[in-house]
C-alpha cells in the first residue's frame, strides 16, 4: 500500500472520533474508544476467511467434551487468536435496537480468544459500552469502522468487474497505521505522552548506537531484544526493523525475538495488540504486564540487546516496599559484591530511573562473542545525583569500573513531548572493542536539531535523518572533536574523605549547669513548663499525672495546643524512666559539685580523671552515656585547649597523625591514642582518582597548611563517580572588548544629554 493511501485511512479513522464521539467524550478520552475499536476491526477482518471453519471446529470440540481448544482453533484460524462468536462486526451493522445491539456486541467480544480478552480488559473497553449505548452511538461507531469506503483487512476488496477497489492492508502497513494513530493521540494528550511514547527520531538514534557498532559481526541466528519499560512497544519495533535491515545488508538470516514489560494497563494492551496486528503472535506472548522492578517477568533470562526510556523523577517507593524495603531487600539485581565491597543500588525512592538500568545490567549475556548492548535514556540527575556510597553513585561506579560504559550523548532540549529538560542516551556493552577499553566517550549533540513549525507538547524540535547519522558517525569514529570528547574511566571517579579535627574543651562545675541536668532528656522548653506546673511530682508520680499533663499540653489559646507535639514525643514525655533518669543525673551532679567545687580545668582530660576519681570515692556509678552527658554539660569548646583523648591503642601501635593516631602520655605511660573529633569542625573533601600522588598528596597540599591538626578518618573514605557534561563542554561567552563598551557608554551619554535638553527646552 502506498503512503498516500495509508495516510487517507489513518485520517478516516481519526475523523471517526470527531464524527461519532464529539459531545459524548472529551478529546483526551477519544483514544479509549478508537484504539480498541481499531484493534477489534482489524482482528475481525483478519479472521473473516476462516470464521466458519473456526465455528464448526469449536462446536465439534464442544460436543466431544474437549475443554482445551486454544491450539486447535488457532491452527484453523491461521492466526495466534480467534473468535468463536456467531457474529462478525458486519452482522451487527443492521441492529436497530440499542439493547439488542449491546447484547450481541458483548457476545461478539466474549467470543475472542483469551489473549485478545486480556487486551480488551487492559483497554477497559467494556467499561465504554454503557456510555456508547446510552448515547445511541454504538451502532454508528460500528458502521463507521465497517464502512465500505475503507479496508482494514489483509485481502484486497474488488468491484463488480473484478478490479481492485480497495488495496489490501498487510501486517506491516496495519502496524504503521496503528502506530500513527497512537502518535496522534499522544500529541493530542501530550501531558502524558512522555510516560509511554519516545519520539521516533530519538528511538532511531538509540537503535543506531546500539546496532551499528556490531553490524559487521551479526551472524545467522537468533537474537533477543528486551525493553523493561516498553510502553506501546515502539522502541522494540524500531530495534527489530534496524537489526533486520543490517542483517539483510550483510546477507545474514536472523530470527529476532522481542520481550517487553509494562506496568500501565492501556500501554501494555497497545504493545500486545500491535504485535498481534502485525501477525507476530508468538512475540505478543513475550509482552508481560506488571512492574519490572518488583515483579520481574524475566528473572532468569539474558538478552543480546536492550533499550528503554524508563520513567525519571517517578517514585518507586511502592516497588521497594514490595521487595522487602531497603533493609530487607534480597533481590540479587540490586545488591552485588564488587572489589571486596557490597554495593547497594537502592537509589532515592523519589526517582527509580537508574534501577531500570541495573535491571538490564543483571540480564546481560556474558557467554556470547557479541555479549550485550544497551541504550537507555536518562535525564541529567542520573549523571551526578547521589553522594559517594549512595545508590546512584554506586550504579555509576559499578558500570564504569566494569568498563561497560561506551558513551553518553547529550540530546537537544525540548526533544521530548512532556519535558523540556536535558536528556541523555547512555550506551553500554560488556564487549568493548580494544580501542574503547578503559575509555568513555561524551558527545554533545544539544546543538543538532531541526525546529518544528508547531510544537507538539513540549517538543519543539526533531533530529533529522541527517542529524541522526551525524551523531552516529561521531560515535562510530571515536575521535576527539569539538562535540566529541574521550576520557579514561578514572576521570569520572573520586575519593570522598572525611576530615576531622580534635575536640578541645575546658571544664568547670557551676550550679547553673548542674541544675540544667534536670531537663537533660531534651525538649527543655516543654519539660520546664511541665515542671513549673506540676513541680517535683513529675519525678515520682508521672503515671498519675498523665491525664493532667496531656490536658496541659493541649490547653492553648484559640483552640490551639500549648505545645504541638507528635504522639511519639508525647509518649516520651510521659515515660517515668525519662524523668527518673534526669533526677538521677541531677543528684549525681550535685554530689560531684559539692565535692569538686567550681575548680576550673583548662584541660578536659584532667577533668575526666578527677571526675572518675571523685565518683568512685562517692560511690556514684553512672552509665558511660550518663557520665559523658554530665561531663559535656560542664564543658565548653575552646580552640586553644588541649585535645580531648579518645581511644587508647595497644602498646606498639605506630603513630600516624595523617589518620588520627598520635603519641600521648596516658597515666604516665607513652601510648598511641586517637583524639575525639569535634563534629562541628568535620568536613568532607572530594579527591579525583587521577589526582597526582593520590589522597595523601592532596591532603598535605590542600588541607594541612590551613588546618595543621586535621586528620583523615580512614573508615569513612568512600569512592564515588559522577559525570559532568557542563564542566567538559562549557564554553564561556566571549568578553566584550573595551572599544565596544566605550562605544555603548558614549551612545548612552549622548542619549542622556539629548533627553536633558528636551526637558529643559519644554520649561
Amino acid at each position: 500500500m502506498d503512503h498516500g493511501q495509508l495516510n487517507w485511512i489513518t485520517g478516516f479513522i481519526w475523523s471517526i472520533a470527531d464524527d461519532v464521539l464529539r459531545d459524548v467524550y472529551v478529546r483526551g478520552k477519544y483514544r479509549d474508544v478508537i484504539l480498541p475499536m481499531t484493534v477489534i476491526r482489524r482482528f475481525d477482518a483478519v479472521l473473516a476467511p476462516t470464521k466458519q471453519a473456526v465455528l464448526q471446529l469449536s462446536e465439534q470440540l464442544d460436543k466431544e467434551g474437549i475443554p482445551n481448544k486454544h491450539a486447535a482453533l488457532c491452527s484453523v484460524s491461521g492466526n495466534a487468536f480467534y473468535n468463536t462468536s456467531k457474529f462478525t462486526l458486519g452482522d451487527l451493522r443492521a441492529r436497530s435496537k440499542q439493547q439488542q445491539l449491546k447484547a450481541d456486541f458483548e457476545d461478539y467480544l466474549s467470543g475472542f480468544s483469551p489473549n485478545i480478552q486480556e487486551i480488551l480488559d487492559k483497554f477497559k473497553f467494556r467499561n465504554q459500552i454503557p456510555t456508547l449505548v446510552e448515547a445511541d452511538i454504538l451502532g454508528h461507531l460500528i458502521e463507521k469502522f465497517t464502512s465500505y469506503d475503507i479496508n482494514l483487512g489483509p485481502e484486497p476488496v474488488y468491484d463488480q468487474e473484478g478490479r481492485v477497489r480497495l488495496p489490501a492492508l498487510d501486517n506491516h502497513a496495519m502496524g504503521t497505521l496503528f502506530e500513527e494513530l497512537i502518535r496522534r493521540f499522544n500529541e493530542e494528550n501530550n501531558e502524558e505522552a512522555g510516560e509511554h511514547f519516545t519520539p521516533r527520531d530519538v528511538v532511531k538514534l538509540m537503535a543506531n548506537l546500539m546496532f551499528y557498532p556490531i553490524a559487521d559481526d551479526i551472524q545467522d541466528g537468533s537474537y533477543l531484544v528486551y525493553d523493561g519499560a516498553c510502553g506501546t512497544g515502539g522502541m522494540l519495533t524500531v530495534a527489530e526493523e534496524t537489526l533486520e535491515a543490517l542483517a539483510h545488508e550483510h546477507d545474514k538470516e536472523v530470527s529476532i525475538h522481542l520481550y517487553g514489560q509494562e506496568v500501565q494497563p492501556e500501554t501494555y494492551a497497545i504493545s500486545k495488540a500491535d504485535l498481534l496486528i502485525k501477525g507476530e503472535g508468538d512475540l505478543a506472548e513475550n509482552m508481560k504486564y506488571g512492574s519490572t522492578l518488583s515483579a520481574d517477568a524475566f528473572p532468569t533470562m539474558e538478552f543480546d540487546f536492550m533499550l528503554s526510556n524508563p520513567p525519571y523523577g517517578k517514585s518507586w517507593s511502592s516497588d521497594l516496599d514490595r521487595l522487602g524495603g531497603k533493609k530487607d531487600l534480597i533481590d540479587p539485581r540490586f545488591t552485588v559484591q564488587h572489589q571486596g565491597e557490597e554495593l547497594s543500588f537502592v537509589t532515592r525512592t523519589s526517582d527509580g530511573q537508574l534501577v531500570f538500568l541495573v535491571n538490564k545490567l543483571a540480564k546481560m549475556n556474558h557467554s556470547t562473542p557479541l555479549g550485550s548492548r544497551i541504550a537507555e535514556v536518562h535525564n541529567g540527575s542520573a549523571l551526578f545525583t547521589g553522594d559517594a556510597g549512595q545508590g546512584e553513585s554506586n550504579v555509576r561506579r559499578w558500570v564504569i569500573e566494569n568498563d561497560w560504559l561506551e558513551a553518553i550523548i547529550a540530546l537537544p532540549l525540548n526533544i521530548f513531548y512532556n519535558t523540556g529538560i536535558a536528556t541523555y542516551i547512555w550506551v553500554l556493552t560488556n564487549r568493548k572493542p580494544e580501542d574503547r577499553t578503559g575509555k568513555v566517550q561524551l558527545i554533545d549533540a544539544t546543538a543538532l536539531s531541526t525546529p518544528l513549525r508547531k510544537n507538539l507538547g513540549k517538543k519543539s524540535c526533531v533530529l533529522s535523518p541527517e542529524q541522526i547519522q551525524q551523531v552516529t558517525d561521531l560515535f562510530l569514529a571515536f575521535e576527539e572533536a569539538g562535540t566529541s570528547k574521550i576520557f579514561p574511566n578514572e576521570a569520572f571517579g573520586y575519593w570522598k574523605i572525611t576530615v576531622d579535627c580534635p575536640l578541645r574543651l575546658r571544664s568547670q562545675f557551676t550550679r547553673k549547669k548542674v541544675e540544667a541536668l534536670r531537663f537533660a532528656s531534651g525538649d527543655e522548653e516543654v519539660r520546664k513548663a511541665i515542671f513549673a506546673e506540676f513541680g517535683d511530682k513529675v519525678y515520682d508520680g508521672i503515671g498519675k499525672l498523665k491525664k493532667g499533663i496531656l490536658a496541659f499540653l493541649d490547653d492553648g489559646e484559640e483552640d490551639e495546643p500549648r505545645f504541638p507535639l507528635t504522639d511519639k514525643k508525647k509518649a516520651k514525655l510521659l515515660k517515668p524512666d525519662t524523668w527518673s533518669r534526669d533526677r538521677k543525673l541531677l543528684k549525681a551532679a550535685r554530689q560531684l559539685f559539692e565535692a569538686l567545687g567550681d575548680e576550673f580545668f583548662p584541660d578536659h582530660n584532667d577533668f575526666i580523671l578527677r571526675f572518675d576519681q571523685q565518683a568512685k570515692e562517692l560511690g556514684i556509678k553512672p552509665s558511660a552515656a550518663e557520665k559523658k552527658l554530665i561531663q559535656r554539660t560542664m564543658s565548653w569548646v575552646d580552640p586553644e585547649a588541649p585535645p580531648v583523648l579518645g581511644k587508647v591503642h595497644k602498646k606498639g601501635t605506630p603513630a600516624d597523625p595523617l589518620h588520627g593516631l598520635y603519641e600521648a602520655t596516658v597515666k604516665g605511660q607513652p601510648r598511641t591514642v586517637e583524639y575525639e573529633s569535634d563534629t562541628n569542625l568535620r568536613d568532607n573533601e572530594q579527591i579525583p582518582l587521577l589526582e597526582p600522588g593520590g589522597i595523601v598528596a592532596f591532603f598535605e597540599r590542600e588541607v594541612l597548611p590551613h588546618v595543621p591538626d586535621a586528620w583523615i578518618d580512614p573508615g569513612k573514605t568512600q569512592k564515588g563517580y559522577e559525570i559532568s557534561f557542563t564542566r567538559h563542554f562549557y564554553k564561556p561567552a566571549p568578553l566584550r572588548t573595551l572599544d565596544e563598551i566605550k562605544a555603548d557608554l558614549e551612545a548612552l551619554q549622548d542619549e542622556a544629554e539629548g533627553l536633558l535638553d528636551a526637558i529643559l527646552g519644554e520649561q
